[in-house]
C-alpha cells in the first residue's frame, strides 16, 4: 500500500464545507482484501488504537467501526479512520471521514477533516506505515512518530487567543482569513475588512505599539497623566545598578525594558547579591535593563477592550504543592505531564513550567533547591513573576475590581494609544482604589494574551474575544463587501465583465478574477489565468475594494476548493461537456456535481442564479439552500414559469427583449439591440451571457436602470471583452479571435458566423489537448460543416498530447464533414496559421481564430495590417 498523492483543502470543497485532507492510495494487492482476512490485524488495531472503540462509523453508535472491523473493511476505510484517531490523539477533535474508490481497481481516495494542517497531512502517511508495518511483520513506533509530529504542530498551531477569536468570528458569520502560517488575521473581505494579530488590532499605530513594549517610555507618559507608576530608571552596568538600588531603597524588581512575557523579569529582591544576580539575568536577554522599586501587592491583569475593562485575573506565580515524598523537580515534570489544561507555550491555557536561572535563583533565596522535598500540601512558588507563559494561573476577578481601577486601566491604555491592552496592577486587593491602598500600574502590554480569561483556573471564565470581535467588527457596520461566484462551462469569463462593468459603472471598485488574471477595477495586477483559491483570496483580502467578482473554474473547485467562505451570490451559466476524464470526472453528471459547491456555497439571504434552459442546472436545483433566480432565453421555459408561479424571481429573453419577472409581475428590461455584446441579437451566447449578468447583478441588490446601463455600454472589443469574439479589420477581410474551447463555445461561435457570412468562411481551429478524442473530433466535424477552408493548429502547451496528435484527431473530425479535404491544412504554429489564413484570404471573407494566447494573434494581426497599408493594398 502506498500514498500517490495527499492535499489539504483549505476551503469549502466538494468533499465537505469544511477543511478536509484528500489522500489518494494505491492497496496493490490488498485492493480486494477485507480486514478479516488478514490474521491478526483487527486485534493489532484495537490494542494500538483503543480509541477507536468509540468511532461510530457509517453506524451512528459508538463501536460501529469496531464492527466493521470484525465483518470486513477495506484497508482504504482504515487508513481513513486511523488518520482520525491518530488526530485525536495529538488532541485535535476529528470525527468527519470517507473512503471510496478512485480512478483504477486498486485506487482509493481517502478523506478526512483535519484542524492542524501538517497533523492532516503527516497522519495520513503514519496510517500507512503502520498497516504496512503489521503487513511486513516490521518494528513500528507509533509513539515516537506521534511525539515528533507534535512538537512540529505545536509551531504551526493557532494560539488559544488567535483560535477563540476565529470561533467569535464565525458565530458571527464574518469570514476569516489566516495570512501566513502565524496568528494574523483578516475579519471579512474587502474596504471593510479589518486585522488582527494575535489581539493586536489594525487600530493600534506602531509608534502606540513601541511605547507599550518600552517599559520605561509607557511609565513616564502615564505618570504624566496622574497615573500611579512605579519609580524606575534604566541602568547599564553593576555600579549603576547598586547606586540607584541604595538610593530608591530594596526591595527593587529587575527586568529587560523591552521584554515580554515576563522572560527575565526578578522581582521582590532584597539585597545587592540578589539584585546583581537578577541583572545578569536579565542582561542575557537584553543590553537596556530596567530598575523599580517593589511595589507590595496581589498581581493583577486587567484587560481594556475599547472603553471598557472587560475582564481582570488575580495572578499567581508558577508553584507546586507537596505531596510529602516527591522533590520539586519531580513535582514540576508531574504537574507537566498529568494536568491537561498545560502544553507548550499558547497551545493550552496554561503553559507547562519551565526551569530556568530565574526558578533556580528564587529557589535559592527561599533556602531550597529542585531537589528539595516539600511536605504535604506545603506550596512552593517557583517564582514571583506570575505570567502564564512562564507556568502561573489565573482567578478570575472582573466582578471585584473597583470601578475606579477599571477606569484607570481604560484610560493607561488610551494614553499610550491601545485599543485592546492588558494593564498589570500590583495593589493588595483589586477591590480598592489604587490610590488608597498604595497600588501602582506596573506595566501596559499591547497584544495581551486572553486564555487566562477565557479559561481561568477558578472562578468564571470570561468570553473577551467576542468584546474584540464586536470592537473590531460592531453589529451595526458592515465587516465584508458583497462577493458573486461565477462557474459554468461556457460563457463565465464574459459574465463576470459585464457583472464588473455594471458595477464599475456605478462608480464601484471592483476587484475580479478571471482567465486573463487579477483586476482591480481595469488595473490588471496578475496576468494569467486566475480563477482558483489563491486568486480569490488576493482580491479579497484587497481592502480598496467595494465588490468582489471571481470566476470560478472547475479545475480549482476539485484540486483546491474555494477562495472564500459563503458567497452573496453563486452563479451557474451552464454546464456542458468539457474537461471530462481528468481530476475523477468522467460524465457530465459528475461535473455538475462540482459546479453545484458555487451555488451550495451562498448565504441564506443570498442568491443563486441558474440557467433554467440547462436541464444540468435544473438538476442541481434542489442543493440551493438560499435565495434563487432562473434565468432563461425562452419566455415558455417550464422551470422559469413554475419559479415565478411560486414568486420568485427571473430573467428572460424573446427575440428582441429581455424582461425581469419579479413578485409575479413581468417588466420590459431594456431591448436586445441595447446590448452592444449582443450584435443585435446575432451573439445569442451572449444574450445568455447578458441574462446571466443582469441576474448576477440583481441578486447582488443592484437596480434595473444601473443594470440598463451597464449592458448598454458593454462591448466586445479589446479593452472590455478581450478573446471574446473580438473583430479586426485587416483589408476588407474581417478576423474574429474567440476562446471557443469546447464543443459548446464551438456551437455559439459557428452559429453566429453562418449569420454572418458574405463570401468564404475560413476558421483556424485547434482544442486544449485534455479534451477527449471524441469531443475532439466531434469540433472538427463541426468545423469541416461550416467552414470553406480550415487551418488546424494545436497549442503551446499539450497537456499530455504528444505533438500533432490533437491535430490529427480534428483532421479526421473535419473530413467527416463536409470540406473537400484539399482545404485543410495542418499549420501546428498558431501565429503561423493565421498569418497563412489572412494572406490567402480575400476581401469580405472572415477568418475566426480559436485562440489558446490571445496577445501573440493581436499582434500578427496588427503586423498584417501594417504590411497592406505599407503595400498600398488597403479597401476602404
Amino acid at each position: 500500500m502506498k500514498i500517490i498523492s495527499s492535499y489539504a483543502y483549505k476551503g469549502r470543497n466538494i468533499y465537505s464545507h469544511k477543511p478536509v485532507v484528500k489522500m489518494v492510495i494505491d492497496l496493490g494487492e490488498y485492493c480486494d482484501t477485507p480486514t478479516k482476512a488478514i490474521e491478526g490485524l483487527n486485534d493489532f488495531l484495537i490494542n494500538l488504537l483503543p480509541g477507536l472503540k468509540k468511532h461510530s462509523c457509517s453506524r451512528g453508535y459508538e463501536g460501529g467501526f469496531i464492527d466493521r472491523l470484525s465483518e470486513g473493511t477495506y484497508l482504504a476505510h482504515v487508513v481513513e479512520h486511523v488518520s482520525i484517531e491518530l488526530q485525536n490523539m495529538l488532541g485535535y477533535d476529528i470525527g468527519y471521514g470517507k473512503a471510496f474508490k478512485g480512478d483504477k481497481n486498486t485506487i482509493y481516495n481517502v478523506v478526512y477533516g483535519y484542524i492542524n494542517e501538517l497533523a492532516g497531512i503527516e497522519v495520513g502517511r503514519i496510517a500507512v506505515d503502520v498497516i504496512n508495518s503489521f503487513i511486513e511483520n516490521k518494528e513500528f513506533d507509533l509513539q515516537k512518530e506521534l511525539k515528533e509530529l507534535k512538537t512540529k504542530c505545536v509551531k504551526t498551531d493557532i494560539g488559544v487567543s488567535t483560535s477563540m477569536i476565529i470561533k467569535e468570528a464565525e458565530k458571527r458569520g464574518i469570514p476569516v482569513i489566516r495570512i501566513g502560517d502565524g496568528s494574523l488575521l483578516q475579519l471579512g473581505y474587502g474596504k471593510h475588512s479589518r486585522r488582527i494579530q494575535a489581539t493586536l488590532s489594525d487600530n493600534s499605530t506602531c509608534i502606540a505599539v513601541d511605547v507599550a513594549c518600552n517599559k520605561t517610555l509607557a511609565k513616564s507618559i502615564m505618570a504624566e497623566y496622574g497615573l500611579p507608576v512605579p519609580e524606575g530608571k534604566i541602568v547599564s552596568n553593576e555600579n549603576e545598578l547598586l547606586q540607584y538600588c541604595m538610593s530608591i531603597g530594596f526591595p527593587v524588581v529587575i527586568k529587560p525594558n523591552y521584554g515580554s512575557h515576563g522572560i527575565g523579569v526578578s522581582i521582590n529582591l532584597r539585597t545587592p547579591e540578589e539584585a546583581l544576580e537578577a541583572y545578569k539575568i536579565a542582561s542575557e536577554y537584553e543590553d537596556t535593563v530596567l530598575v523599580e522599586k517593589f511595589v507590595k501587592g496581589n498581581h493583577y491583569r486587567l484587560l481594556v477592550v475599547g472603553d471598557k475593562m472587560v475582564a481582570a485575573s488575580l495572578r499567581l506565580a508558577a508553584h507546586v504543592v507537596g505531596d510529602g515524598e516527591s522533590t520539586i523537580e519531580e513535582l514540576i515534570e508531574k504537574e507537566n505531564r498529568e494536568n491537561p489544561l498545560r502544553g507548550e507555550d499558547h497551545e493550552k491555557p496554561l503553559t507547562k513550567i519551565v526551569v530556568d536561572k530565574v526558578v533556580q535563583a528564587h529557589l535559592e533565596k527561599q533556602h531550597k533547591t529542585l531537589q528539595y522535598v516539600p511536605e504535604k500540601d506545603e506550596m512552593v512558588f517557583l517564582r514571583e513573576n506570575d505570567n502564564l507563559s512562564t507556568g502561573g494561573i489565573a482567578i478570575d476577578v472582573t466582578d471585584k475590581v473597583h470601578p475606579e481601577n477599571a477606569m484607570m486601566a481604560v484610560m493607561a491604555a488610551k494614553v499610550i494609544g491601545l485599543d485592546i491592552a492588558g494593564v498589570d496592577i500590583t495593589v493588595s486587593d483589586i477591590g480598592i482604589p489604587l490610590e488608597q491602598a498604595n497600588g501602582a500600574i506596573i506595566e501596559i502590554n499591547a497584544a495581551p494574551g486572553i486564555r487566562m480569561h477565557h479559561f481561568p483556573s477558578q472562578g468564571k471564565g470570561r468570553n473577551v474575544a467576542a468584546e474584540i470581535v464586536k470592537l473590531l467588527c460592531p453589529e451595526d457596520k458592515k465587516i465584508t463587501v458583497p462577493l458573486i461566484s461565477v462557474t459554468g462551462t461556457n460563457g463565465k469569463t464574459t459574465t463576470v465583465r459585464m457583472i464588473s462593468h455594471i458595477l464599475r459603472s456605478m462608480g464601484y471598485n471592483v476587484g475580479m478574477t478571471n482567465t486573463d488574471g487579477i483586476f482591480y477595477n481595469d488595473e490588471c495586477m496578475k496576468k494569467g489565468d486566475n480563477t482558483g483559491p489563491l486568486s480569490a483570496k488576493a482580491v479579497l483580502m484587497d481592502k480598496r475594494i467595494d465588490y468582489a467578482v471571481l470566476e470560478t473554474a472547475r479545475g480549482g473547485i476539485v484540486n483546491r476548493g474555494l477562495g472564500y467562505d459563503l458567497a452573496d451570490v453563486g452563479l451557474i451559466t451552464n454546464i456542458q461537456e468539457d474537461h471530462l476524464g481528468i481530476d475523477g470526472i468522467y460524465d457530465v453528471e459528475d461535473l455538475a456535481f462540482v459546479k453545484a459547491l458555487v451555488v451550495e456555497a451562498v448565504r441564506k439571504d443570498g442568491y443563486a442564479v441558474l440557467n433554467a434552459d440547462d436541464e444540468y442546472c435544473m438538476s442541481i436545483k434542489e442543493r440551493v439552500k438560499s435565495n434563487l433566480i432562473l434565468f432563461s432565453a425562452k419566455a415558455d421555459n417550464k422551470y422559469l414559469i413554475d419559479h415565478i408561479k411560486q414568486g420568485g424571481v427571473g430573467f428572460f429573453a424573446d427575440d428582441k427583449n429581455i424582461y425581469l419577472c419579479r413578485k409575479n409581475e413581468t417588466e420590459l428590461l431594456m431591448g436586445i439591440d441595447q446590448i452592444p455584446a449582443a450584435m443585435g441579437g446575432l451573439l445569442k451566447h451572449n444574450v445568455y451571457n447578458a441574462l446571466a449578468a443582469a441576474s448576477g447583478a440583481y441578486g447582488l441588490g443592484i437596480e434595473p436602470e444601473n443594470i440598463i446601463r451597464g449592458l448598454s455600454t458593454f462591448e466586445c472589443n479589446e479593452k472590455q471583452n478581450p478573446g471574446r469574439f473580438n473583430q479586426f479589420d485587416v483589408n476588407g477581410i474581417k478576423v474574429i479571435i474567440d476562446y471557443g474551447h469546447n464543443i459548446d463555445g464551438y456551437k455559439n461561435v459557428l452559429n453566429s458566423l453562418k449569420a454572418m457570412k458574405k463570401k468564404k468562411l475560413i476558421g483556424v481551429i485547434g482544442v486544449p489537448g485534455d479534451r477527449t478524442d471524441s469531443s475532439t473530433i466531434t469540433i472538427g466535424e463541426m468545423s469541416g460543416n461550416c467552414f470553406d477552408r480550415i487551418y488546424i493548429k494545436e497549442d503551446k502547451d499539450k497537456r499530455g498530447r504528444k505533438t500533432g496528435e490533437i491535430a490529427e484527431l480534428l483532421k479526421k473530425g473535419c473530413q467527416q464533414g463536409s470540406i473537400s479535404e484539399s482545404e485543410v491544412t495542418i499549420e501546428l504554429c498558431e501565429e503561423k496559421a493565421l498569418e497563412m489564413a489572412i494572406a490567402n484570404a480575400e476581401p469580405d471573407d472572415i477568418i475566426v481564430v480559436f485562440y489558446e494566447e490571445y496577445e501573440p494573434l493581436v499582434r500578427v494581426v496588427e503586423k498584417m495590417k501594417a504590411s497592406y497599408e505599407k503595400a498600398g493594398l488597403i479597401i476602404a
